[in-house]
């Protein structure tokens, strides 16, 4: 979704970003160097990561069938996530191996944006500041055939449905750590990967986070974007398969 924070206009026109980070080890030996699978998991050094982590597993023939399930427990109750292997198998591969490394734990979702034609809420970085991330970077594996935004008449923009789960990024062949969950539809340019989706219990989860609005500053008393008024913390997420 939106890197840190994204001033209202960029978000309006779709961005929703995020940053990387780096540690562990690579192909070869070089710590700077991708893993040597079809991934290419790279190492940031520029972007330490936000909590300690290897770089992902990458095997000859990344997994690309079937679904993997991950619950989300938070303070504000369950979010249970499909992933989709066949959508995005790098991406599910990533995640999964956050998720087991424990990397999610204790973390809070950051961001809540409340516009009109953007209704997401973003989570997955550790420091909590919305420009933290695993140490690492990957390719997009964007999404095709979804529908025009009815609310862009120049149709560049497309319709992230509500229950969506997409990857935030930075620019391209950024993505991390962070991702964001769509509570209802919203307009997007396809630049954001996506790699599964919500359930109907977890968008329940995330109608009470979005009820409770943004977080009022002294400057805006009803921001519509920043961090939620009701905090969001993922107390464990684990792989359930």
């Amino acid at each position: 979704m939106v890197v840190g924070r994204v001033v209202a206009a960029v978000l309006m026109a779709g961005a929703l970003g995020l940053t990387g980070a780096s540690p562990a080890v690579a192909s070869g030996g070089d710590p700077d160097a991708p893993t040597a699978g079809p991934c290419a998991y790279t190492p940031t050094p520029d972007d330490p990561a936000a909590r300690p982590v290897p770089l992902p597993r990458d095997p000859e023939r990344t997994p690309s069938r079937g679904v993997v399930e991950v619950l989300l427990r938070t303070n504000l109750g369950p979010i249970p996530l499909v992933l989709d292997r066949a959508a995005a198998p790098c991406t599910v591969q990533s995640f999964v191996h956050l998720t087991r490394q424990r990397f999610y734990d204790r973390t809070i979702c950051h961001r809540l944006t409340t516009y009109p034609t953007l209704l997401v809420l973003q989570c997955g970085d550790p420091s909590g500041t919305g420009e933290g991330g695993p140490g690492y970077r990957y390719a997009d594996e964007l999404p095709t055939g979804l529908p025009p935004a009815p609310t862009d008449p120049t149709g560049e923009r497309r319709v992230y449905a509500r229950g969506v789960l997409a990857m935030a990024n930075a620019g391209p062949d950024t993505n991390g750590s962070q991702f964001f969950l769509v509570y209802g539809n919203s307009a997007l340019r396809p630049n954001y990967t996506i790699f599964g989706s919500v359930t109907t219990t977890g968008l329940e989860t995330l109608d009470e986070v979005a009820a409770g609005g943004v977080t009022p500053t002294a400057e805006d008393p009803a921001p519509l974007d920043g961090p939620p008024a009701l905090r969001t913390e993922i107390r464990t997420a684990r792989v359930r398969f």
